[in-house]
């Protein structure tokens, strides 16, 4: 809607540039009060803005979205068919390296499956993976690299 109203202004393109962040992840589930409660039990509290069909939860400065993976494919206009690995994954930083163990844990008591226990990293850091009920893959690490504020937001060195 918005991309039509400024067509319709007929304004440049560079007076909307895309800003570079992200504002919310939408993770297509196949059940979706399982990864509600999923998440719950990991300790994240729903954002009231959630409603039948989606739940939200504040994640810092953007948002997780939780939506059925069908009508996410709809929406997009795209097959819901097919899974495995999804080309990407999602990421929590830790702020020491035994943190990244105790989430693990913490994610694993939730009901997540550890896809790759804690390690040393070739890059010099500490991580493992787990997926959540539906398969979304999140790494927790801690890397001595990039420093988390107290807020729990990153700032990655230029």
């Amino acid at each position: 809607m918005l991309s039509q109203e400024l067509e319709a202004k007929s304004y440049p393109r560079a007076h909307f540039p895309m800003e570079q962040r992200i504002s919310i992840v939408t993770l297509g589930v196949s059940d979706l009060t399982r990864s509600r409660e999923f998440y719950e039990r990991l300790g994240w509290r729903r954002s009231m803005a959630s409603s039948d069909g989606i739940v939200f939860f504040q994640a810092g400065g953007m948002a997780l979205a939780l939506y059925p993976r069908l009508d996410l494919a709809k929406d997009a206009n795209l097959s819901a068919e097919g899974d495995g690995f999804r080309s990407f994954s999602l990421a929590y930083n830790t702020r020491s390296h035994d943190e990244v163990d105790a989430v693990l844990k913490e994610a694993e008591a939730a009901g997540a499956k550890l896809v790759k226990p804690a390690q040393e990293a070739f890059w010099g850091g500490y991580s493992g993976y787990f997926s959540d009920p539906d398969g979304f893959l999140w790494e927790v690490a801690w890397n001595p690299f990039f420093t988390l504020a107290k807020d729990g937001s990153i700032q990655i060195p230029e």
